[in-house]
Formats: structure tokens, C-alpha cells, sequence
């Protein structure tokens, strides 16, 4: 349904490079505008709202079923629920697994003989380890631990499960936990005692807790109301241990894993309290008997994760970085011999950034996920030879799942054109769509069709984008544009779905819309992503200006003198690095972005990330910092600007926002301040979103009228 196949065509005066949506999209528009009894209005905000959420499909070990989770929000009672859902392999039955209401029903995991479904709740009072059998009937509570579970996975042999919760690195057990943070809660004495960074990640204040890795027995259970029971208390694989795995704040289930035979369990962890400035995660093997954990990775000093064991039991694959202190180098597939100790690297030459692995079921080759021209695509990746076979390559793919029996994959998919719907590919690539979710909301909504454009940029290289028309265009009328800047800054425009920076929420509000991939972004080349290291406000700024040239030269149904920039994160550090560099800008909207590159270093969490960025710290490289800080420029700011802000965002902490909101004011440039009191780095909850855009599309007609 949203495939996008590239048929270009160039003429030699260097015309837009037209890319457009694969006719299965331009099909699916067609069939809406069919419904001439369907009462059909722009896309808004209040469609993402309504967009049922799909992820985490699980096939069944026999590769009959797949599980997955449906996450719906209800706007009266401002609450979410997520339930479990059930569609055949083949795609012709589906039926809900769970129908809790108003509660979380989460992570799915298949029991071994594929009869029952595990998974994460918070139906009780805690989020607890629930079961349900296939055939149906109420769930049974599997666990009732002192702490809430986080991940977990079934051993293949069904003996156990491996679980992860946050607990005291020298607590005996989950009781100790329990009990020491009762007594903190019954404290009169609020105050927090720190010795080391890092001191609050993310959107979390460190309380001393770090994520370990739980196994406990499981057996067949003689009572008919529940497949399965625990069999023993479960053992803390890293009791004592000052480090977390999963990995914070983003680590899930893919960084831990079973070994075949059951017997180890292979996992990341980022150990010890340098983590604010250091990136040297490392893979980790551990008997669950319960003995001393073994590191295969430490002799690299970067990023190591996503251990996977092969089929037969004798390779572990997983991810690696090359360089210490940079989050965003490539990753590449390392294989560690569980025998020699050996470690190899294969398909050493493709210059692509894996982000997720698993091993096909006869061990020869791995499925695996990576960035490449603004889609996220399937490649298969030989283990023999390192070969890479691309084989699903259109719109943006993730939660990779093999089907066993038959070589296929399944997955979830979005693109530009909607939300994440369940999919199957075979082994020749012919894709087929399982799920069928969103399609009446998206038939009622009316998008626009996103072409793909390239144009020459800095150091005379190739940089690519999107546009959008706006809904509803008519030929011979001229339309404001919305020029949206990427976060990161190692990220990209990809051909996805967004529930917060959706191109198609202000195409819908009669905007034209483009994105630009400039330098530093992801998926075209490692040598394209580190350009943009020490050099924030130069080659990027560049691009994204060159781009804008290049899209008014080509399309003259854009008013050029109704165009607006808007920005998040380093999108929001440009959008200030713009407003003390250029006046092209009818008005701005700056969502959590850095106004002072000092101060950002010294109150930020991840200093790692500053420190890489701008070769040093402030006190060695102050010229560099002095240089990229749009503070130092403030003196040129006369654009209106939107300023938005969240408080419990400690990425970019809200000093930054409100420095921002206070140049501007004290500069007499006419300005607005959104703060959330609830949200982090990203908006995340509905009622937000919604005031979110109205204030951003009113900001625009506003200045853009």
C-alpha cells in the first residue's frame, strides 16, 4: 500500500528529480476519491490521534499466527489502551487476543509449542507477566513479583524466563527493593544525594536503580486455569553490578538473548559511572546458573549490542561501533566464535548502519534492518561470504520477525502516506499486507502524494528531500510552504509515519511542505553523516538554504514570500542559527531547540554527545563552541518566532527554551512561548499534541496569511 518506487527523470536544465509514491499508494487515492458516499476532509492532528497504533508483531514458533499490539487512545477519558491482536500468517483471519479497556496489555512473547502468548500488563497493580492461552478464555497472572517487569523472553527449551527490572545493583533481592524504596516514599526527606554523573537521564531523575537481567523457572501447570506457573524465585544474573541492561533510556528485549540449549544468556550493558560521557557498550555472557558473566566485546572501546545466537548454537552476532564517544558511527555486524573466542566482521565494505539482526532458521544468513536513501530497508546478509540481498527496500520497516517454516518475514511498515500495518514478504520480496487497520481512517482523510527531489548542495555533492503539495491543490494558485529541519542532527526525512512531525498535518492545513536531507544525515553513506561534526552551522545551513533555492526555482505554485521554517531539536538549534543568519523567513517555530552551545554542554545529560560534536570540552576547544552558539548572534534576530518547551526534558533542558523566548522579547521581535509541564524532548501525549499543532498551524496563518 505505501510502496514508493523511484522512476526518475532528469532533463539536462536540472529540473526537480521527480520521485513519486509506487502505485499502490497513488491506487489507494484513487479508490478514496472512488467513495463518493465517504464524506472526505483534510488530514489533521485529530487523525493521528485516531490512528490505531500497531508494533511488536511476534510470529508463533509453528509460523501459523502473529501476535502483536494494537494501542488505541480514547480523547474523552484521556487514556490510552493497548490490547493484543491475532492474525494468521497468511492473512486471511484476524481476531482480538485481549480486550482490556483503559490499561496496557503489552510485549508479546509465544510460549515454545506456540499454544499460549505471554505478555506485559498493567491490568493488576503492577505491570506483571500475564498469560493466555491460544484457544481463548481470560488471562492468568504469571508473575507477582515486588517490582514492576520491563522485558522478558521465554528460554527455547521452556524451562525458564528471562525477565529485566530496575532494583538496587546490591539489593538480595526484589523484597530488598521493595522494601528500601518504601522507605524513601515514607521519608519526610525528599532531598537527593549525588556523587557522580549522571544525575537524571532523558526525562528520569537517577535514583540509584540500574536495569538487571531476572531468570525463573517455569513449568507445565496441572491447573486448568493456567497452561503454565512459575516454578522457583527468580535469580539476579547481575546482582551486584553497578551497570544496566537493557541499556538506557531506549534498550528493549532485543539486547538480551537465549543461548538454544538454554543454558546462557548473551546481553548488552553499559557498566559503571562514566556513562554521561562514555559510549562503550559491551555484550555479555552469563550462565543462568548463575556464575560470573564473561565479556566478549571490551577490547573495543565503542558501542557493542543486539547479541543474537545463531541457530545451532556456536556464533553470536551483533552490533558494533569503531569509535568511542560517537553515538552515531556505523554499526557493524561483528560474529564471535562461543568456541575460539574469535571475532570476525562481515559485509566489512557495505556502508550502511545496521539497526536491528536476526538469524534466518538454517543459520546462514542474517535478516537484518538498515537506513538507505530516506527508507528504512530488509537486506538479507550472507554469513559466508557477507553478499547483501535486499529484500524488502520501500518505506520504513522495523520489528523484523522470520517465519520458520517457510523462509518469510514479518514486519511492521509505514511511509509518508500512514500509519505502521502488518506485513509479509517472501524470500523472492513479494510483499503482502496481513492488516488492514487504519485503511477506513485513512480513506476518510485526504494526504498528499510525497515526491522526492535532489539538488546540488555543499562541497558540490548530491543532498536529496521530499515535498508535498497542499490538500486540495489547484494549478495557478500560489501556497505558503512549511520548510521543516530535521532533529539529530544525525537523522533524516525518511519515507515514515509520524505521530509528531508529520509533513502530512500541515499539507492537510494548505501548506506546501519540504524536508531536506542535509549534511549529517543518516542513510547516505557514514562519510555523509560525520560531515556535519564541528561544523553545525555550516554545511547544513548551506544545504538547507541551496534547497530552498532549488524549490522555489522549480515550483512556482509556492509564494516565496510565504514561507515559513520550523524545527525541533538541533531542527530548533537551526532554526535560531537562521534567524541570526538570514531574514528569508516570513516566521519561525523553535521546539526545544539549543541557544547557547556553553550552556548547553553544562546542563545537559549525554555529554559524550557535545563532546564529540565540537571536538572537546568547552574549557579546550571554547573557539569551536563559541563559534556554532546562535547566542553570539543575537544581535541579527528579527524574525517572529514560536518558541516551545518541555520541562521534563533534560536533553535540552528548558534554560535553553526560555533564553530563547527571552532574547527574543528583549529584542523586540515578535514572539510566543508554548511550555509543557508534562512532556520531555518529543510531545507525547494527545491532548498536547492536538494544542500543540493548532499553535503551530496558528502560528503559521498568523505570519503566512
Amino acid at each position: 500500500m505505501y510502496a514508493v518506487q523511484i522512476n526518475a527523470n532528469v532533463d539536462n536544465g536540472g529540473k526537480m528529480l521527480m520521485k513519486t509514491v509506487a502505485k499502490a499508494s497513488l491506487l489507494a487515492l484513487l479508490c478514496v476519491n472512488a467513495l463518493a458516499h465517504v464524506e472526505t476532509h483534510p488530514f489533521s492532528v485529530h487523525d493521528m490521534v485516531a490512528m490505531e497504533r500497531l508494533s511488536q508483531p511476534a510470529v508463533s514458533p509453528d509460523g501459523k499466527w502473529i501476535v502483536y499490539v494494537n494501542r488505541a487512545f480514547d480523547l474523552n477519558a484521556n487514556k490510552w489502551t493497548s490490547n493484543l491482536w491475532l492474525v494468521s500468517t497468511d492473512g486471511t483471519m484476524s481476531r482480538p487476543l485481549t480486550t482490556v479497556k483503559h490499561k496496557s496489555d503489552n510485549s508479546p512473547v509465544w510460549s515454545p509449542d506456540s499454544n499460549s502468548v505471554a505478555f506485559l500488563s498493567n491490568r493488576g497493580e503492577s505491570q506483571q507477566i500475564w498469560l493466555i492461552p491460544l484457544a481463548g478464555g481470560e488471562p492468568h497472572q504469571l508473575s507477582n513479583f515486588q517490582v514492576d517487569v520491563s522485558n522478558f523472553k521465554w528460554s527455547p527449551d521452556g524451562a525458564k524466563l528471562a525477565f529485566t527490572a530496575d532494583v538496587y545493583p546490591e539489593a538480595v533481592s526484589l523484597e530488598d527493593t521493595q522494601k528500601r524504596d518504601k522507605d524513601k516514599e515514607a521519608s519526610h526527606a525528599k532531598g537527593m544525594i549525588f556523587n557522580h554523573l549522571m544525575i537524571r537521564h532523558w526525562d528520569e531523575w537517577f535514583v540509584g536503580k540500574r536495569s538487571h537481567i531476572f531468570v525463573v523457572p517455569v513449568e507445565k501447570s496441572h491447573s486448568h486455569h493456567a497452561a503454565w506457573s512459575l516454578a522457583g524465585k527468580p535469580i539476579d544474573l547481575m546482582q551486584g553490578v553497578n551497570g544496566d541492561s537493557p541499556t538506557k533510556p531506549f534498550g528493549g528485549a532485543e539486547e538480551f538473548d537465549w543461548s538454544p540449549d538454554g543454558k546462557e544468556i548473551a546481553y548488552t550493558m553499559q557498566i559503571g559511572n562514566d556513562m554521561a560521557w562514555n559510549t562503550d557498550l559491551n555484550i555479555y555472557v552469563v550462565p543462568v546458573s548463575g556464575n560470573k558473566a564473561q565479556c566478549i566485546s571490551c577490547e573495543n572501546k565503542a558501542t557493542d549490542k543486539i547479541p543474537a545466537y545463531s541457530p545451532d548454537g556456536k556464533t553470536i552476532a551483533y552490533l558494533a561501533m569503531a569509535r568511542g564517544g560517537f553515538e552515531s558511527d556505523q554499526l557493524k555486524i561483528k560474529l564471535y566464535d562461543r568456541k575460539t573466542g574469535s571475532i570476525q566482521t562481515i559485509a566489512d565494505n557495505w556502508d550502511c548502519s545496521v539497526q536491528s539482526l536476526s538469524w534466518t532458521k538454517d543459520g546462514k544468513s542474517l535478516l537484518v534492518t538498515a537506513e538507505e536513501k530516506a527508507r528504512q530497508k530488509i537486506f538479507e546478509v550472507n554469513v559466508a561470504d557477507s553478499s547483501v540481498k535486499e529484500r524488502v527496500a520501500d518505506g520504513h520497516n522495523d520489528a523484523v520477525n522470520v517465519i520458520a517454516s517457510t523462509h518469510g518475514v514479518v514486519y511492521a511498515k509505514d511511509s509518508l502516506m500512514g500509519p505502521a500495518e502488518i506485513w509479509s514478504a517472501d524470500e523472492s520480496g513479494h510483499q503482502k499486507q496481513l492488516t488492514h487497520v487504519n485503511a477506513e481512517r485513512l480513506a476518510n482523510a485526504q494526504r498528499s502524494v510525497p515526491e522526492e527531489f535532489e539538488f546540488v548542495g555543499a562541497l558540490g555533492e548530491t543532498v536529496r528531500g521530499w515535498i508535498l503539495k497542499p490538500v486540495g491543490f489547484k494549478e495557478g494558485k500560489k501556497y505558503p510552504l512549511a520548510f521543516l529541519i530535521h532533529g539529530g542532527p544525525q537523522g533524516a526525512w525518511d519515507d515514515s509515519f509520524s505521530y509528531r512531525w508529520n509533513p502530512q498535518a500541515y499539507a492537510g492545513a494548505g501548506f506546501g511542505v519540504v524536508t531536506i536531507n542535509f549534511h549529517g544525515s543518516t542513510g547516505y553513506g557514514q562519510q555523509f553523516t560525520d560531515s556535519i561534526s564541528g561544523d553545525w552551522g555550516g554545511k547544513p545551513f548551506e544545504d538547507l538554504m541551496k534547497g530552498l533555492d532549488h524549490v522555489l526555482a522549480h515550483n512556482k505554485w509556492i509564494d516565496e514570500h510565504r514561507v515559513a521554517a520550523l524545527g525541533a531539536s538541533y531542527g530548533g538549534y537551526m532554526i535560531n542559527w537562521i534567524n541570526g543568519h538570514t531574514d528569508r523567513f516570513k516566521c519561525l517555530v523553535n521546539h526545544d531547540g539549543v541557544f547557547d552551545s556553553v550552556s548547553m554542554y553544562y546542563s545537559t545529560e549525554e555529554l559524550w554527545f557535545e563532546e564529540w560534536e565540537h571536538k572537546g570540552t568547552p574549557w579546550l576547544s571554547p573557539e569551536l563552541y563559541a563559534k556554532v552558539s546562535p547566542s553570539n548572534y543575537v544581535a541579527n534576530w528579527k524574525t517572529p518566532t514560536l518558541v516551545i518547551q518541555g520541562a521534563k526534558d533534560y536533553r535540552i533542558t528548558d534554560a535553553q527554551g526560555f533564553s530563547t523566548f527571552t532574547a527574543l522579547q528583549r529584542r523586540g521581535v515578535p514572539s510566543k512561548l508554548l511550555y509543557f509541564p508534562d512532556e520531555n524532548h518529543w510531545v507525547l501525549k494527545p491532548h498536547n499534541s492536538i494544542l500543540w499543532h493548532d499553535t503551530v498551524i496558528g502560528w503559521l496563518h498568523e505570519w503566512l496569511k
